[in-house]
């Protein structure tokens, strides 16, 4: 063993050294770019959540603070009232209402129904499940609890109805403003189904309560979800969301390769990492990760919108009386910072 004697030069000189580094380890936090996202505690949020935890933004120079809502609505109001920077959840009449008024932009995708990915489930209750409501096309004029009129599950019944020739006035859409309402109505007998998240769906089934009949991924794919930001953010910080974008397109393409890979029954094959970024959307989420791991969308790895469904979703909004008719879809997509 050969032992290293230093003089008190050397010792001076590495301590020297060490303080400088010290000194300069608050002046590379504080050169870090503040900025905030607006986000729901939803494995459809895991990107954001990943691209957080593994340092990607901090890579691209930004100190993102997550601030979790717990509505889709919440999340473009805030944007456009600047409490956030940048948004990412669902796609509602109300974002569009935002969008027509100049204060929310998409810039990329977030989350989307896809074959193959038990996202959002059709279920029927089991009394109109024995009187003959057995697939997706036997809900035309059915009583069917959703959240909200304007809402993601609304649209997803008018997706539908646009498949097998109904629209959602042959439908009894009962408005029960949140989830945990609508599965207490599913149960109590006051509606013959629901359109519900996968592990809703699935707990309905376990409990006796009703039967899963179809998935909107298999029947209707569409953009469920977007990342998006004001106008005014994109014209003077454009630097800052190129940024963005790039931490989230690396956190995306980790996600996808972890978790949308599926074998010929239909099961998910582990890709890379695949256990450690669950943890880190489990944490996020407050939930067990075989929790997490039952309901995890599809994403694009490179965040591209699907552009002909965001057009075709403000024109279901504006023939519901929904959004503005003036409203032009591809005004409200900027779609220069995901080629």
């Amino acid at each position: 063993m050969t032992v290293v004697r230093w003089g008190r030069r050397t010792v001076l000189g590495v301590m020297g050294a060490a303080a400088l580094a010290l000194s300069a380890a608050p002046a590379f936090a504080q050169s870090l770019e503040k900025t905030s996202i607006g986000v729901l505690a939803l494995a459809s949020s895991g990107p954001i959540f990943i691209a957080k935890s593994k340092g990607y933004f901090e890579k691209e120079g930004l100190d993102v603070d997550l601030k979790m809502f717990t509505s889709a609505q919440q999340v473009p109001v805030a944007v456009a009232s600047g409490d956030v920077d940048f948004g990412v959840t669902g796609l509602t009449a109300g974002f569009y209402n935002l969008a027509a008024k100049g204060a929310v932009t998409m810039i990329a995708a977030q989350s989307r129904d896809e074959p193959g990915f038990e996202l959002s489930a059709y279920v029927a209750a089991n009394t109109a499940f024995a009187a003959g409501l057995k697939k997706p096309a036997d809900l035309k004029g059915k009583r069917i609890a959703i959240t909200t009129v304007g809402s993601t599950f609304h649209y997803m019944l008018g997706l539908l109805g646009q498949k097998y020739g109904f629209t959602v006035k042959d439908l009894t859409m009962v408005p029960l403003q949140d989830v945990p309402k609508m599965t207490a109505a599913f149960k109590g007998g006051q509606v013959d189904a629901i359109v519900a998240p996968v592990t809703v769906a699935r707990q309905m089934v376990a409990d006796g309560a009703g039967t899963i009949i179809g998935w909107v991924g298999d029947e209707t794919p569409w953009q469920l979800g977007a990342l998006f930001t004001g106008p005014k953010t994109i014209a003077q910080r454009r630097p800052t969301v190129e940024k963005f974008i790039r931490a989230y397109q690396t956190a995306l393409a980790e996600y996808h390769a972890a978790f949308n890979t599926k074998d010929a029954s239909g099961a998910i094959v582990k890709g890379p990492g695949y256990d450690s970024l669950l943890a880190i959307i489990a944490e996020a989420t407050k939930q067990k990760p075989e929790v997490v791991a039952a309901g995890l969308p599809y994403v694009d790895p490179q965040g591209k919108l699907l552009i002909d469904d965001v057009v075709n979703q403000v024109k279901f909004w504006q023939a519901e009386g929904q959004v503005d008719k003036a409203l032009d879809a591809k005004s409200i997509m900027d779609l220069s910072f995901v080629k």
